[in-house]
């Protein structure tokens, strides 16, 4: 290249042998980052991965952000002696901990993580290692809580409720889906699966045993001990409210009201509490918005990854089949797809709202098990395009395995329309998740926007305007944003669409 006087910029000729060279040439983008970039130059995506965002934070830090246990705390002790105390962290739960290590861990982990391993490498690792932890978390509380109840027979109630019969339980488990984690082969190393899975393991072990997570229903015993002087220094969180406390005295109190201002809470004058406001206003049972609000952000993000997550395992593992075998097997399966089709997954959760728990995980298995046709049949359709192409002859010809032909070296192909799809299917979840709440048939003890948009006019008899906002606007940008974004990937990765933009 030249340069004139003026800066113009006036190409160089170049002969044929240095175009065969590569002289002048520009490394062509990959298709995912040709389609990256596509999406960032939508507005409607980029306001979705921003709202996106700010849920997943709230979901990560909203026991922190808001909570009713203080954050520290001096007390006072026999002979003037002093004690620093720190409530709130000895209280959260194993999956509050396991949140907060996964984002100042692992998210490092697969962005600076070792160069010896390629991003989609370290991000295969942490997401089996995470699902490792949070089955392993899950199932070893379930277990050892059936094993506790009184209703279990006596050696295992004294088994579970010995000192070592926790740690022993949960121990089992761990170990259990340790040899799972390492046999899932995210990279070819064996000796990094297996430290991968150890470290997995011994990080749901000691949550499970060792955390907190007692709920807090009353927090007016940190008040009365800082009126009578046994507590000093107190430092409340931001939002010093806890989504389970509610008081038959503060109810429907207006958004921006001082505690101090308020006749029916006058027991909170003089304390480190008195001066604060609530900035949502209460519901109807006296609790809290803007806690409730950011509490509920987990159960919308979990809902939908969870359950969509199921649904795309289960579908993408159908329509392979479907679609690599056809035939016979092809014309079996798409019955069963079309009998699930036919399946109304809302009226399936209101039934099951009334024969089984009322549990987020019977949710979210309800609605992944029941909502993955749409990704088995792009599935499949993609591998039926891609079954006779010649890679996918040569992998045969080589004899590798079923599973690596299919998910090695076709999956890669023909997943872009189920991501696409992927994103569509959480914001129906949310919207679901949503509307049981409205209904009262979500899961009991956890703070939803649909179970506060649904005491707006349930309990008081009068229109209660904060309680139909606030919530109303989460739920609508939520699906709005997965929608938006779902769009804008469909049309960054569908070459007619990109034409006919054009």
């Amino acid at each position: 290249m030249t340069e004139s006087k003026d800066t113009a910029v006036i190409p160089m000729a170049i002969s044929g042998i240095d175009v065969m060279r590569g002289v002048g040439a520009v490394r062509a983008k990959g298709f995912w980052a040709d389609a990256w970039e596509r999406v960032l130059k939508r507005p409607g995506a980029i306001f979705g991965m921003c709202w996106i965002g700010v849920i997943a934070f709230f979901a990560v830090f909203g026991p922190i952000v808001a909570n009713a246990h203080p954050l520290t705390l001096v007390r006072v002790g026999a002979g003037d002696t002093v004690v620093r105390e720190w409530p709130l962290f000895a209280n959260l739960t194993p999956t509050d901990w396991a949140l907060l290590i996964g984002c100042f861990v692992g998210l490092p982990w697969i962005f600076i993580g070792p160069r010896s391993l390629t991003r989609a490498q370290r991000l295969g690792i942490f997401v089996v290692a995470a699902l490792q932890v949070g089955f392993t978390i899950v199932i070893a509380g379930a277990i050892v809580g059936w094993a506790q109840d009184p209703s279990r027979a006596e050696w295992v109630k004294a088994f579970a409720r010995s000192g070592a019969g926790p740690w022993t339980i949960i121990g089992v488990v761990s170990l259990l889906f340790a040899f799972a984690g390492a046999w899932i082969p995210t990279v070819d190393s064996r000796r990094v699966r297996v430290a991968a899975a150890v470290l997995a393991l011994l990080v749901g072990w000691g949550l499970s045993g060792a955390s907190g997570g007692a709920t807090l229903i009353n927090f007016e015993r940190y008040l009365e001990d800082e009126q009578s002087g046994a507590i000093r220094e107190v430092t409340w969180t931001l939002i010093p409210w806890s989504p389970q406390y509610s008081r038959s005295d503060m109810v429907a109190i207006a958004p921006g009201e001082r505690i101090a201002d308020v006749d029916r809470l006058a027991q909170f004058k003089g304390t480190s509490f008195g001066a604060r406001r609530v900035l949502l206003g209460t519901d109807a049972l006296g609790g809290d918005v803007l806690s409730q609000m950011l509490w509920a952000c987990r159960l919308s993000i979990s809902i939908g990854l969870v359950s969509t997550g199921i649904s795309v395992v289960i579908g993408v593992t159908m329509g392979a089949i479907m679609g690599y075998f056809g035939g016979k097997v092809d014309m079996i399966l798409f019955r069963i797809v079309e009998i699930f089709m036919a399946v109304p997954v809302l009226f399936l959760l209101i039934v099951a709202a009334g024969v089984l728990p009322r549990d987020t995980y019977v949710m979210m298995a309800i609605i992944g098990c029941f909502s993955w046709t749409g990704a088995a049949r792009f599935t499949r359709a993609e591998f039926m395009k891609l079954r006779n192409q010649d890679f996918v002859q040569a992998a045969k010809a080589t004899g590798l395995p079923l599973r690596a032909i299919l998910f090695r070296h076709m999956l890669p192909n023909g997943v872009t329309p189920v991501l696409v799809d992927a994103s569509f299917a959480i914001a129906a979840a949310i919207s679901i998740e949503a509307t049981l709440s409205y209904l009262g048939l979500g899961p009991d003890g956890q703070a939803s926007w649909g179970k506060l948009l649904s005491s707006a006019t349930a309990a008081t008899g009068t229109f209660v305007w904060w309680l139909a906002v606030f919530p109303g606007i989460a739920i609508f940008l939520s699906v709005l944003s997965y929608n938006m974004l779902g769009e804008a990937m469909r049309d960054a990765i569908d070459p007619k669409l990109r034409k006919a933009a054009h």
